[in-house]
């Protein structure tokens, strides 16, 4: 009986560990958006911050994939946001969906973040990316952890500035080599800011070995290479979403 009673145990035993196993290889990373915590253009004055429809519809997608998403910021706490059209339906269920309202509105401080947790990080665009994302290095560091893990490096618009100061094990820049795709010299010339920010992220990233790729003005333009995800402009944010996707699903 004794024995019995010990192969009865035995066989629970390594069903419950099979079962575990399997449980742990089906939970989903989560993904890291990142959001700038700058709120002016400039010298101009004028209000900045995370583009609302690039966390937006990015996270509808990803939402919907059963993955859990959270927040970092430079500062931590409530970003200041910018593109703020509710007349879009996207934009509108993020802003009124309580969990990740409260979630954006307290982001995490990048030394809160544990790279081992997530299998993707996405920079949000928004001009003020622009002044806080490149010279992160707690940021930047974050992104390569999570890419030497396997991880995706993604971001859109103005978001990719984020990426011009990755580096990897290897000493090299994460962009070296690859096809990138972020806002264009055009696009920023369109917006009249050529000469307010500080520097123009199309040259920045080419300056890095960057192989940028573009398309015309306000055009859908994604690009996946080696895991690193770019799309070049607010019409690109849903785009950049499903090859996230897409490529987590492989």
């Amino acid at each position: 009986m004794k024995k019995l009673a010990l192969l009865i145990l035995s066989i629970f035993t390594i069903g419950f560990i099979q079962a575990q196993t399997k449980k742990s290889k089906n939970m989903k990373k989560k993904i890291l958006f990142v959001v700038t915590s700058h709120d002016k253009k400039g010298s101009t004055g004028e209000e900045t911050g995370y583009y609302l429809g690039e966390v937006a519809h990015p996270w509808e997608v990803l939402h919907k994939a059963g993955y859990e998403i959270d927040f970092v910021s430079p500062k931590g706490g409530t970003p200041p946001v910018d593109g703020f059209d509710l007349k879009d339906p996207v934009n509108k269920e993020f802003w009124e969906n309580k969990e990740y309202k409260n979630k954006i509105d307290h982001s995490l401080k990048p030394s809160q973040v544990n790279p081992n947790e997530y299998s993707t990080i996405f920079y949000a665009g928004g001009h003020g990316a622009m002044w806080d994302f490149a010279d992160n290095t707690e940021l930047s560091s974050i992104a390569s952890k999570i890419y030497e893990n396997g991880g995706i490096v993604a971001g859109v618009c103005h978001g990719p500035a984020g990426l011009v100061n990755i580096k990897l094990n290897s000493g090299k820049y994460l962009v070296d080599g690859k096809k990138i795709n972020a806002f264009t010299n055009e696009e920023e010339s369109e917006v009249q800011l050529t000469n307010v920010v500080p520097f123009l992220l199309e040259d920045k990233l080419k300056e890095r070995g960057a192989k940028f790729e573009k398309s015309g003005l306000w055009q859908n333009h994604v690009v996946n290479d080696q895991r690193v995800i770019t799309g070049q402009n607010p019409q690109s944010a849903k785009s950049v979403g499903e090859a996230i996707l897409k490529e987590l699903n492989k």
